[in-house]
């Protein structure tokens, strides 16, 4: 009889959370309580792990790890809000969380979708075309965006933009033309820089891609200049001192990945390290890098999980896992490391069309555990 009731109970409970979407499977969070949490949480609650979801197949998901339950959360932006009938939409791009609001860039779906930070519960959305990366100063969020659509063409003409938006109303109040395919942005001093990488234009010859990154005054919202570094440009992170680290992803052919240097007082690059980057982390004075380096050469990834010390520019490292584990993982596409603790995330994208997963090492680059995850697991957010 219990087992008659069970079902019963389970077929309502079904049909009432499909009953909230049309034509969209809703999925429920599931739960890994067998995590260990941060031995020092420095005063954070957790962590958002936003997922990207393979182009096209609108699956992009937020994940939570909560480090007072050691608990590990999938998809719960599906289980939070139900009545959003697409849930986060096509590729998830960036996320971050500033104020009391959570901020999910959700790139070819052209919006940015904005939840409260404490209990990711759908608070609006922003419509930006092609929209890449958010950070934030005062009461305004700046958004690069590539402006036009998806699509590999030597003779793009649509020039990128830096969308200003009212953190408050949540509405695009101003905008900003800089290079083509504007990827990351850092705010330091004044001013908002923004690497440009000509990436839809780059089939067929290096020369097609941007080089530069643009210098925004925040005051006046114009670009100032532009600083010439290398072709492809991608990461940027602002160091301690105001100063700039900004990646290139080269071609993958002959010209490799590097790490740049900008002096903000000089506005030009003084420095070049044979680090090749494609996602960072800055905590301290430390760099976190991991890279897989593609070469149409040999068509093989070259992997790299380095630190760089931003104040010697120094490599101190060029595989801050020291167990051997790193073998466990395909794909590196994400990483970040909690300040307090010392832990260090690293996500791996695998095969980029099956659910990836979630590695955890502590200060040592010993392994603590890992965690299935969503498609391409890429973007991380602490939340405090």
């Amino acid at each position: 009889m219990n087992r008659i009731l069970l079902l019963l109970k389970n077929l309502i409970l079904s049909t009432l959370l499909w009953s909230c979407r049309d034509d969209v499977e809703l999925f429920l969070s599931e739960e890994i309580i067998e995590l260990t949490p941060p031995e020092d949480t420095g005063g954070y609650k957790g962590f958002y792990l936003l997922n990207e979801g393979n182009m096209g197949s609108n699956k992009s998901t937020l994940d939570y790890y909560n480090f007072n339950t050691a608990t590990y959360s999938r998809n719960i932006y599906a289980e939070k809000n139900p009545e959003v009938p697409k849930e986060l939409g096509d590729v998830g791009n960036d996320v971050q969380i500033y104020g009391s609001k959570l901020y999910a860039v959700i790139n070819v779906s052209n919006k940015i979708e904005v939840m409260d930070a404490q209990t990711a519960k759908r608070i609006g959305q922003i419509e930006i075309p092609n929209c890449r990366y958010i950070q934030f100063d005062g009461p305004y969020a700046y958004v690069t965006s590539y402006a036009g659509p998806v699509e590999i063409n030597p003779d793009y003409t649509q020039l990128g933009f830096v969308a200003k938006v009212d953190t408050a109303t949540l509405q695009v109040v101003d905008k900003c033309l800089v290079g083509f395919q504007p990827d990351e942005l850092a705010i330091t001093g004044g001013k908002i820089y923004v690497a440009n990488s000509g990436g839809y234009m780059g089939a067929g010859s290096t020369d097609n891609y941007e080089r530069t990154v643009s210098v925004i005054d925040i005051a006046s919202f114009t670009e100032e200049r532009r600083i010439d570094v290398e072709y492809n440009l991608h990461r940027i992170r602002a160091d301690q001192r105001g100063n700039l680290w900004v990646s290139s992803r080269g071609d993958y052919k002959e010209l490799p990945s590097r790490l740049f240097y900008i002096d903000t007082q000089k506005q030009m690059v003084t420095d070049t390290l044979d680090v090749p980057v494609s996602c960072c982390h800055m905590v301290g004075d430390s760099l976190y890098v991991c890279s897989v380096s593609w070469s149409y050469i040999n068509y093989s990834n070259t992997i790299t999980y380095a630190i760089v010390n931003t104040k010697t520019h120094k490599v101190i490292t060029r595989n801050f896992i020291n167990d051997g584990t790193e073998k466990e993982i395909e794909i590196p596409y994400g990483v970040m490391v909690h300040e307090a603790s010392g832990d260090i995330f690293v996500s791996d994208a695998g095969n980029y069309v099956t659910p990836g997963m979630l590695y955890c090492f502590n200060r040592d680059g010993k392994k603590k555990w890992n965690v299935r995850t969503g498609d391409i697991p890429a973007h991380f957010a602490l939340l405090k």
